[in-house]
């Protein structure tokens, strides 16, 4: 239960974490209107709260392993909102960022 916890947690934080900067590029980038990025760093804030309820109390293997997750959140994001087509190198890219989140959060503790 605590691994499918984490990997929520992580999925939960990686939507929260790519939507903002999503917003904020569109409002910034895209000339949509302001409160985009206002909606974005509120959105950044939650990223920070759902990050702190991993049950791993160590913050620097949380944020580390969390790095591989957005990775390939971003590019999933890219595909579904922004129409991204990733090339092998990319998709090979994520699933190796993927298998350091699962050695990182998930390898055996000597």
């Amino acid at each position: 239960m605590t691994v499918l916890r984490s990997v929520l947690l992580f999925v939960l934080a990686a939507v929260a974490e790519i939507g903002g900067c999503w917003l904020i590029w569109q409002s910034v980038k895209e000339a949509r209107p302001w409160w985009l990025a206002g909606l974005g760093i509120v959105a950044l804030g939650v990223y920070g709260f759902v990050a702190a309820l991993q049950p791993d109390a160590n913050f620097g293997r949380v944020l580390a392993a969390y790095g591989g997750v957005f990775v390939a959140g971003s590019l999933l994001w890219g595909m579904s909102v922004d129409g991204f087509r990733p090339t092998r190198t990319d998709v090979l890219g994520a699933l190796v960022c993927l298998a350091g989140v699962a050695v990182i959060m998930y390898g055996p503790r000597r």
